[in-house]
């Protein structure tokens, strides 16, 4: 391999480490659930704002995110971004209260810009041949942050039920969820350490007129006749859009005319990719599961498959996405996921709930169980009905408690089906519009407005995130898992409807090659 590709894989994958601890800080909280609702005695709502809040932050930082890195440039940024994570991890990990852990879980979130400026620096000195390669690279780290949170949480849980003396001298059974929170921490810091070792993007030398610099950054990047080529297209680049650089100028451009066609295809990636519903079932993975009828266990077991499933099928599509090309793979897994998702909703909408009295005698963690003796061989139609049923035998905060306790003793559901359905979806997902999503967001925007653009349509997906976490737990206990699914499927396939209509293939060209396919489209 020549130097210049060990040099862009290399600078591509320290970044693309913010995609690592993303997938951590995303996913560690899913093996806390149920242990800050008990300590703290979290309602629906709260629990959603824990789970959601650096959904939330990242909305604010997203704001100023197109400013800092046209001011400061994308490295710099970066670097502030890593350190907010070690800060976050650090607080949400001694958080006393409700407040304190919401707190610095937003201010996480403020962190989670990570992912749009990653994909804007490697789109931006990867070659382009290699930029669907590098830039899928974002999505193989968040699958392998969250395939490793899974076996943190895990592994914690199995250790915090133990005997080990060790175990309980470092107060891992008391402070189970801390220690979850906790392994963050290392992560975080290492990659803020590393990001010092990368260049300045070319783009944002090149625009700041400091073109004896980005040269230099290219001759690592590029071979040395490829330079001067690349130089001169990314002029013809800065000069396609608005002359006016300042951040108001560029963000009126991405509404304009010219730009109409990569408009509509960048926001309907940004609303289909997390109506998707990816999040809900990632971050509250084990909740999921045990709609299924799961064990706690058992659900956390399942939801480290969930993570090793996009794992492989993102390394797939990381081998793939430049030989099948861009159009194909998300057009193809968007018809997947909505297939998918149909099936998970017909395994839960065909499920049934019937409380034996045997297992109220097996639910020995119940207080008082002869308060349920009124469900006794009624047969529920939905997980609805059995959480409504159970709010009026013991009360609304024993309900929130035991409700994963008794969809297990009681369900009579297709769980097979399901967690097909379920590890479907996820593989869909992790090979087609997840880091695909990403590569387009690279590629579609000219350098004149890139650097808010990206930030901009993050914005929006960003805001499409915090309202799926936020409020899917009050989706669960008000519409019930199946019709939330269904929710889910139907808005990817208009989504999938849109993107048939406008998306054009980009493998392989250029960012001015690009434009020009993209304008022939208005």
């Amino acid at each position: 391999m020549s130097s210049y590709k060990k040099n862009a894989y290399k600078f591509s994958t320290i970044v693309a480490m913010g995609g690592f601890v993303f997938g951590l800080d995303a996913a560690l909280i899913s093996g806390t659930v149920k242990f800050i609702s008990q300590e703290f005695g979290l309602n629906e709502m709260q629990l959603g704002m824990v789970v959601g809040a650096p959904a939330l932050g990242v909305l604010l930082a997203l704001l100023f995110a197109g400013y800092a890195c046209n001011k400061y440039g994308r490295k710099s940024t970066l670097q502030i971004v890593a350190a907010l994570y070690v800060i976050s991890a650090i607080g949400s990990t001694m958080a006393a209260d409700y407040w304190s852990l919401l707190a610095f879980r937003f201010l996480g979130g403020l962190a989670f810009t990570s992912i749009s400026l990653a994909s804007m620096y490697i789109g931006e000195i990867a070659p382009p041949k290699l930029r669907g390669k590098l830039v899928t690279m974002i999505q193989i780290n968040i699958v392998i942050g969250l395939s490793g949170a899974y076996f943190i949480n895990y592994l914690i849980l199995q250790l915090g039920v133990s005997d080990l003396e060790w175990v309980t001298n470092l107060g891992l059974k008391e402070n189970t969820w801390r220690w979850m929170l906790g392994s963050e921490i290392l992560p975080a810091l290492i990659w803020f350490l590393l990001l010092f070792s990368v260049p300045r993007s070319p783009v944002w030398l090149f625009l700041n007129e400091r073109i004896a610099e980005a040269k230099q950054t290219l001759l690592k990047l590029l071979p040395e006749n490829e330079v001067d080529e690349h130089l001169l297209e990314m002029k013809n680049s800065q000069e396609v859009g608005v002359e006016d650089r300042s951040v108001m100028a560029q963000l009126k451009s991405v509404f304009s005319k010219e730009f109409r066609v990569i408009f509509i295809i960048a926001i309907t990636l940004a609303i289909a990719q997390q109506t998707s519903g990816i999040n809900a079932i990632l971050f509250y993975a084990p909740t999921v599961f045990e709609q299924i009828g799961l064990g706690t266990d058992a659900a956390f077991m399942q939801a480290i498959w969930t993570g090793l499933t996009g794992l492989l099928f993102t390394i797939l599509g990381l081998v793939l996405v430049d030989k099948i090309g861009r159009r194909p793979m998300i057009i193809g897994g968007m018809l997947w996921v909505v297939i998918s998702l149909g099936i998970a909703f017909y395994g839960f909408k065909t499920a049934t709930y019937t409380l034996t009295k045997e297992a109220i005698t097996e639910m020995a963690e119940i207080k008082n169980p002869n308060r349920l003796n009124g469900m006794i061989d009624v047969e529920y139609g939905s997980d609805i009905e059995l959480k409504s049923a159970l709010i009026k035998a013991v009360g609304e905060d024993e309900a929130r408690q035991y409700s994963g306790l008794l969809i297990q003793k009681s369900a009579k559901i297709n769980a097979i089906l399901i967690l097909i359905g379920i590890l479907s979806f996820i593989a869909a997902f992790h090979f087609s519009i997840g880091p695909v999503m990403w590569v387009l967001f690279s590629e579609i925007f000219p350098n004149s407005i890139r650097g808010i653009a990206i930030p901009f349509f993050t914005l929006i997906t960003s805001t499409v995130s915090w309202l799926i976490q936020a409020f899917f737990p009050t989706q669960l206990s008000s519409f019930g898992i199946s019709n939330t699914l269904l929710f889910y499927a139907s808005t990817v396939f208009i989504g999938m409807l849109i993107l048939s209509k406008y998306l054009v293939e980009t493998k392989g060209l250029s960012i001015e090659e690009i434009q020009a396919k993209l304008t022939k489209k208005v």
